[in-house]
């Protein structure tokens, strides 16, 4: 069984809700306190064990690019100055893993973001992590979940959780079997289907462990829902002639591609930080004590 060395990370997505902000900043780089978003998503991908980041960009996503890169300038202003300690943190950024570029031409959907990369994974299994979700888990980081269920089966795995019924409507759905504790056999996935039609709440989030057979899948696979080229509909027509996993991932998800979301992200890192704690725990409180004073006051 060939070993998983490369991740996928598509970023090549114009990030409109968080528009004016990412018409020039892309929302990857958007900061949780210190570092961006696509920081946390590449450390999980190398506690991993994964070797080559292959990101799928585009033309407006050069940040990312500069960030995994070496800067001298930058290095030699805080030498000056006898900063070693943030020198060498720049140059662990530069160093975690290989850092590949592709250009996504057109914005085609998730499935074809994936199918770019194609010539670069080869014939080797891969990983696939969204760009904007981060699954904060200390023990176990979420796409080594998925590498350890890879390892078992040797089949496609697809990172899930359980949603309430009413939110099926956003997210790609499967359904399956269950075979082992938190593991399931997929019989069906769906893209973002109706209540009505979702035959399950569980939920595909952002984290895949693939097969390369998915890129033959991938083109066979018509433009679905949006006009876009799903991943979901990518990974049904794989099932067709390959078993797939699900296996619900263990950790806190955060969907930082949503205003709320990211929010409830920086609340969260500020207080696992001990530097920053105290001081954001008693704001929040703060905060909240303001608002309650000022409802009461209302009514």
């Amino acid at each position: 069984m060939k070993k998983i060395r490369k991740a996928v990370i598509p970023v090549a997505g114009f990030g409109t809700r968080f528009l004016p902000a990412t018409k020039s900043t892309p929302k990857e780089m958007m900061p949780l306190i210190d570092k961006p978003i696509i920081h946390y998503i590449v450390e999980e991908a190398v506690k991993s064990g994964i070797e080559t980041i292959i990101f799928v960009t585009g033309r407006h996503k050069r940040a990312i690019e500069d960030y995994f890169d070496y800067y001298p300038e930058l290095e030699q202003v805080l030498s000056k100055s006898g900063k070693e300690k943030e020198i060498q943190m720049l140059r662990q950024i530069s160093n975690m893993a290989e850092f590949v570029y592709i250009r996504q031409k057109q914005q085609l959907g998730l499935g074809h973001a994936v199918l770019t990369a194609a010539n670069l994974v080869g014939d080797e299994p891969f990983a696939v992590l969204l760009g904007d979700e981060i699954i904060k888990n200390d023990e176990k980081p979420g796409i080594k979940q998925l590498i350890d269920v890879y390892y078992q089966f040797g089949k496609s795995v697809i990172g899930t959780m359980e949603v309430p019924k009413e939110d099926v409507s956003k997210y790609g759905i499967v359904a399956g079997k269950e075979v082992m504790n938190g593991i399931k056999l997929v019989e069906s996935l769906i893209e973002k289907p109706s209540i009505e039609e979702a035959p399950s709440t569980t939920a595909i989030i952002g984290r895949y462990v693939l097969t390369p057979d998915v890129f033959d899948a991938l083109r066979e696979t018509p433009v679905g829902r949006g006009g876009e080229i799903q991943l979901t509909d990518g990974l049904s027509k794989l099932r067709e002639k390959e078993v797939i996993y699900a296996k619900d991932i263990e950790g806190i998800r955060h969907d930082t591609g949503n205003k709320l979301g990211y929010i409830e992200a920086i609340i969260d890192f500020a207080l696992d930080r001990k530097d920053l704690r105290d001081e954001v725990f008693k704001m929040v409180k703060e905060k909240c004590k303001e608002m309650e004073k000022d409802s009461v006051e209302q009514n």
